[in-house]
């Protein structure tokens, strides 16, 4: 039984480090940029059908 916790403990410890790094790598190293940059527009004469 002692066992079986210490195997529970270190999972919860895996797991909650895992997610921990998860978000500080969503907030803090992809950030992007605040303002969608705007699609350019295609240069030319369309043929419309």
């Amino acid at each position: 039984m002692e066992l079986f916790l210490e195997f529970l403990k270190e999972a919860l410890k895996g797991i909650t480090r895992a997610i921990s790094a998860h978000f500080f790598q969503k907030t803090f190293l992809n950030k992007k940029k605040t303002t969608p940059r705007r699609r350019k527009h295609k240069g030319g004469s369309r043929n419309k059908k």
